[in-house]
């Protein structure tokens, strides 16, 4: 075997160890990137190892985030775009359809590699059509935000598309019935067919019995264990709202925040986003 394929072999392995291990990017150079561009020379190939050592400056290559890679096709595009008309066009549940402002179909990237699902809108989803925008989005957005991601490069939305009905002179947001659920289960399930995301987190008991048409989820037993929607792993965490309740108390309130850190830590670990000991040692 040529010392240049000795070379290549060695260093496939240790790539493939450095992936396995959770590595996202490499230290090169800018003359090996560009030797690495050039086109080999006629007749024979380079040997590596016998080429001359230079002292260079590491450049370091940041992971480039998987869903920028690709544009969305237009065809995926046209599909959500179809999906989206007949979701805001929805009238199946007249009790909603009399009360609503908006219908929140769900925003983020069609290409998504993690998406996370709620249950239903609240008011301020409601007047401004997009989910997750109040203090529990706020939260929600800050747990993205150390995961090293950003709300543009995950998909959000809830399994409910419309704010479930107050009786009158109630405040506060109603639980959405299992019928309701049920009824708009289809339209979230052909997000995440044209999505085809890689791993869903489930936000709240809700979420997960919306998903799964369970009558029952019992979230504190079933956050941190794996589930499977459709071919895809699910991660069923507690519902940002039920961390701010939790904040007032202080104790209650950090043990929360680091069991659902200990969840988006798995979700991190399963889509091999890079993890350092900082993020690690959230909320201990």
């Amino acid at each position: 075997m040529s010392a240049y394929v000795q070379l290549l072999d060695a260093a496939i392995r240790d790539l493939e160890g450095r992936k396995a291990g959770g590595e996202r990017f490499v230290v090169v150079s800018p003359d090996a990137l560009n030797a690495l561009a050039a086109p080999a020379p006629r007749g024979r190939r380079p040997d590596p190892v016998a080429a001359p050592i230079r002292p260079v400056t590491p450049l370091a290559v940041p992971p480039v985030r998987p869903s920028a890679a690709r544009a969305p096709t237009a065809e995926k595009s046209a599909a959500f775009a179809e999906l989206r008309a007949r979701v805001l066009a929805c009238v199946k549940c007249p009790q909603l359809v009399a009360t609503r402002q908006s219908v929140v179909f769900g925003v983020g990237d069609l290409n998504a590699q993690l998406m996370f699902v709620g249950e239903a809108p609240g008011a301020d989803e409601d007047r401004l059509g997009e989910p997750f925008v109040g203090a529990a989005g706020q939260l929600l957005t800050k747990i993205i935000t150390a995961m090293g991601q950003t709300r543009e490069a995950v998909f959000i939305a809830n399994v409910l598309k419309c704010r479930p009905n107050q009786p009158p002179g109630e405040l506060g947001n109603r639980k959405p019935r299992p019928d309701e659920l049920a009824t708009c289960l289809p339209y979230l399930r052909e997000q995440i067919q044209l999505i085809q995301p890689r791993v869903i987190v489930a936000l709240g008991g809700t979420a997960v019995e919306g998903l799964f048409s369970m009558s029952e989820a019992g979230i504190t037993r079933r956050r941190g264990h794996w589930m499977d929607f459709l071919g895809i792993p699910v991660m069923p965490t507690f519902h940002p709202s039920y961390l701010l309740h939790a904040e007032t108390h202080a104790d209650k309130g950090l043990a929360l925040k680091r069991q659902v850190w200990e969840d988006m830590l798995q979700v991190m670990e399963r889509l091999a986003l890079p993890i350092s000991e900082k993020q690690r040692g959230y909320f201990k």
